[in-house]
C-alpha cells in the first residue's frame, strides 16, 4: 500500500508563514549566536539544492519552475533565477497593468538603462475611482516599483516615465459643420 503524500500547502498558508517567518527572523536577527548561524546556514543548504535541482532540469521544466510564484522567490532569493532581470521585471508590470488600469491609467515597460529599471506610467487626468483624490498616482508608482524590485532585486532602482495623458478638448459640432463666411 502507498504511502500518503505529505501535506501540501495551499497558497494562503503559505504567505501565512512566510509572514510568520519574516517576524520570527526580525526577532532572531536581534540575538545573535547559534541560532542565527544555523538559519545562515540552512538556508545556503537549501539554495545549493535547488540549484543542483535546476543544473538537472531542462530548459522547458527550469521556465516551469520559474513560473511558480513562490519558487520564483526562492530562485531570486539565491540568485539563480534562469531569467534575465529585466525580463523578470518586465513580467512583473505586465501582472500590474489590469490594476493601473482599473485605476484609470496604464503601465507600460520601457527598459533597463544600467541597474535602473524604466517604467511609463499614464494617468488619465483624474486617477480611477477610489483613489482619494490625486494619491492614486503614488501608490502606483510605489506598487510598480516594489513589484520589479522584489522580482529583480539585481536592480537598483525603477524611475517612472510619467505622461498625463491631456483631457479630450470639447469642439463643438457646430464649429465643424458651419463655414464662416468672408
Amino acid at each position: 500500500m502507498a504511502e500518503p503524500a505529505a501535506a501540501r500547502l495551499a497558497d494562503p498558508d503559505v504567505e501565512a508563514r512566510l509572514a510568520r517567518l519574516d517576524e520570527v527572523l526580525e526577532a532572531l536577527a536581534s540575538l545573535p549566536g547559534p541560532a542565527t548561524e544555523a538559519v545562515r546556514l540552512l538556508t545556503e543548504v537549501y539554495g545549493e539544492a535547488l540549484a543542483r535541482v535546476l543544473d538537472r532540469a531542462d530548459e522547458e521544466l527550469a521556465a516551469r519552475l520559474a513560473e511558480d510564484e513562490l519558487l520564483e522567490h526562492l530562485l531570486v532569493l539565491h540568485d539563480i533565477h534562469p531569467e534575465p532581470a529585466e525580463r523578470r521585471a518586465a513580467r512583473a508590470v505586465e501582472r500590474l497593468r489590469p490594476a493601473v488600469r482599473e485605476r484609470g491609467g496604464d503601465v507600460e515597460w520601457a527598459g533597463v538603462e544600467g541597474e535602473v529599471a524604466r517604467v511609463r506610467l499614464t494617468t488619465g487626468g483624474g486617477c480611477g475611482s477610489g483613489c482619494g483624490g490625486g494619491g492614486g498616482t503614488s501608490e502606483v508608482t510605489e506598487a510598480v516599483r516594489a513589484a520589479v524590485l522584489a522580482a529583480a532585486p539585481e536592480l537598483t532602482a525603477v524611475e517612472p516615465l510619467t505622461d498625463t495623458a491631456p483631457a479630450p478638448a470639447f469642439v463643438p459640432l457646430a464649429m465643424l459643420t458651419h463655414r464662416g463666411t468672408p
